[in-house]
């Protein structure tokens, strides 16, 4: 994959947000550098979200509101599971960014979860889509603590 080159769609409509791998073509190219993949930036997104997720002291990821309203869009049918929500990427030519915002349980080393959320993050997004990550900033927005309950929804009142 030496001649592989990246871009990014930066026109209209279906192309922006996509970055593009694209080799050497021709017959003595090899198979797996003929033609064009696109990635989205959602899908970078959805890799970090659920590699970010998968280490232990993350309770879950977005800020206060972002973490309200993914709650009630979770209860709507078809709403969608949020996997991407706390999560934002910038993908460009060769390389991308990840920021993500995380709560973590009471008790655990923010820093060492960090540390384990960085690592995993860039490890998952470099070996499935082939880009370089730069860097991933983490904002710890808030600490779960073990008697807290998730914050009711709005229609849910004190009294039934």
């Amino acid at each position: 994959m030496t001649d592989n080159i990246t871009s990014v769609g930066g026109g209209s409509g279906s192309e922006a947000g996509v970055s593009a791998l694209q080799g050497r073509t021709g017959a003595g190219a090899p198979a797996e550098s003929r033609g064009k993949t696109t990635i989205a930036d959602s899908v970078v997104a959805k890799i970090a979200g659920m590699a970010a997720r998968e280490i232990p002291g993350i309770h879950n990821l977005g800020a206060g509101m972002a973490r309200a309203i993914g709650a009630m869009r979770e209860r709507v049918p078809g709403g969608g599971g949020g996997v991407t929500r706390g999560v934002k990427v910038e993908v460009g030519e060769r390389q991308a960014a990840v920021d993500l915002d995380v709560v973590v349980e009471y008790g655990v080393s923010i820093v060492d979860v960090a540390g384990d959320v960085r690592t995993n993050v860039i490890s998952a997004v470099e070996r499935m889509t082939g880009l370089e990550v730069v860097e991933v900033n983490i904002a710890v927005d808030d600490v779960h603590l073990p008697d807290e309950e998730e914050e009711a929804a709005p229609d849910e009142g004190r009294v039934r």
